[in-house]
């Protein structure tokens, strides 16, 4: 089995200067960090994910939102809590009574861009929903594969340890 199971990404000099384009755009929102910026249009140059650990307040949601707007994607955010499901991320399957059949309504993880906040906070079984959207690029929800959109980043951020509720990350 091949190790990479997706196809490598070619990357031009006109691409180059669109992504310098790109951080100037997300610069002009989020100031005093060229760094994190640049790092986060490389990931998702690179088809990576972001882990931003910081204090609260600094504009990780501002970051997320500048990103998606500057490549015109989709953006949302997930505010886990240790009450959070899997469903609440992937979707899940409803019953449409005058179809008399199941049919699949998205979950959040269907964007492009998807600002996974507190993600420590999340039950094991909850965080291993996302992992496999991040790994995969796609969800597995009753025995039904669905792909997710390209491209796609997640930005995650940490509840900070000196918070309440932080579980192991997996």
């Amino acid at each position: 089995m091949p190790l990479l199971t997706k196809s490598p990404m070619t990357i031009q000099r006109h691409d180059l200067n669109r992504n310098s384009g790109r951080r100037r755009n997300i610069e002009s929102v989020i100031f005093g960090k060229p760094e994190v910026v640049k790092l986060t249009v490389t990931c998702l140059l690179a088809r990576g994910h972001v882990l931003l650990e910081d204090v609260p307040g600094i504009g990780k949601t501002a970051l997320a939102r500048a990103t998606a707007k500057s490549v015109a994607c989709a953006f949302r955010r997930i505010q886990f809590t240790p009450d959070l499901l899997p469903s609440d991320i992937t979707g899940l399957s409803i019953f449409d009574a005058e179809r008399k059949d199941f049919s699949f309504k998205r979950g959040p993880v269907f964007s492009n861009i998807i600002l996974a906040d507190e993600i420590n906070r999340a039950t094991p079984r909850t965080q291993a929903a996302l992992l496999e959207a991040m790994n995969e690029t796609r969800v597995s929800v009753d025995g039904t594969t669905h792909a997710l959109p390209a491209p796609s980043l997640v930005i995650a951020t940490p509840n900070p340890p000196a918070f309440a509720g932080p579980q192991p990350p997996p």
